[in-house]
């Protein structure tokens, strides 16, 4: 197995969404509302007890509640109207998304193509180890690599010097200190990203293996790397 040093990959940077036009809406519903309202006032006042009239800051306070009432309704549809355009907003950015990589904790595909790897060594590790299993968890290698954070490429090498198969594979890394194990933890990769959605208002992403994570949860972005 051959596994190389190499140099930090940097995030490509997330489609930038396109702003939409604000088109306030109408409400014919608080008009006939307020019609309502001034025949219910209308009424009252026919009908007070004329022994016992309402006082007028009655009649200003009922009219100020119904104004406030209606200027929270109309708010209301306007917050509501942003929020649309924002999810469409998010759907164009989410378009984006698809066809690019994301480094996540997730298996790779190989195929005759060094994988790059983002070790994170157990603090106070002493030596380390790359394991690599295949889709049906059989480990297929395991070599010594520096203790580093550095971005190492495993070329798909078994330990017979023989290139193993196109398929999914998965990277953990072990940590040791005085021979004995610390930390045990899969690797993040590139993986490609072939959905993008939103659910309960959280962008998740379905990777070319079927996985499913987090926007929040992946490490960097970029584009795939075009094929020779």
């Amino acid at each position: 197995m051959e596994i190389n040093a190499t140099n930090p990959v940097t995030a490509g940077a997330s489609p930038a969404a396109q702003r939409a036009e604000d088109n306030p809406p109408t409400a014919p519903m608080i008009s006939s509302d307020f019609e309502t309202f001034l025949k219910m006032l209308t009424t009252q006042m026919e009908n007070q007890d004329p022994l016992n009239p309402m006082e007028s800051t009655d009649f200003a306070v009922q009219l100020a509640t119904f104004s406030g009432v209606e200027q929270q309704v109309r708010t209301n549809d306007i917050l509501s109207a942003m929020t649309g355009q924002l999810g469409a907003m998010n759907m164009s950015d989410l378009a984006g998304w698809v066809g690019m990589e994301a480094r996540a904790v997730t298996s790779a595909w190989f195929e005759n193509a060094p994988i790059t790897l983002y070790p994170d060594p157990a603090s106070g590790a002493q030596r380390t180890f790359v394991v690599v299993t295949d889709s049906q968890g059989v480990m297929v290698d395991r070599v010594e690599i520096p203790v580093s954070d550095r971005p190492v490429q495993w070329a798909g090498v078994g330990p017979g010097g023989v290139t193993l198969p196109p398929g999914q594979y998965s990277f953990h890394l072990q940590s040791f200190s005085n021979d004995k194990i610390i930390g045990d933890a899969q690797i993040p990769v590139f993986a490609e990203i072939i959905e993008a959605r939103t659910e309960a208002g959280q962008t998740i992403l379905v990777l070319q293996n079927g996985e499913e994570i987090a926007a929040a949860d992946i490490g960097a972005l970029r584009k795939r790397p075009e094929t020779p």
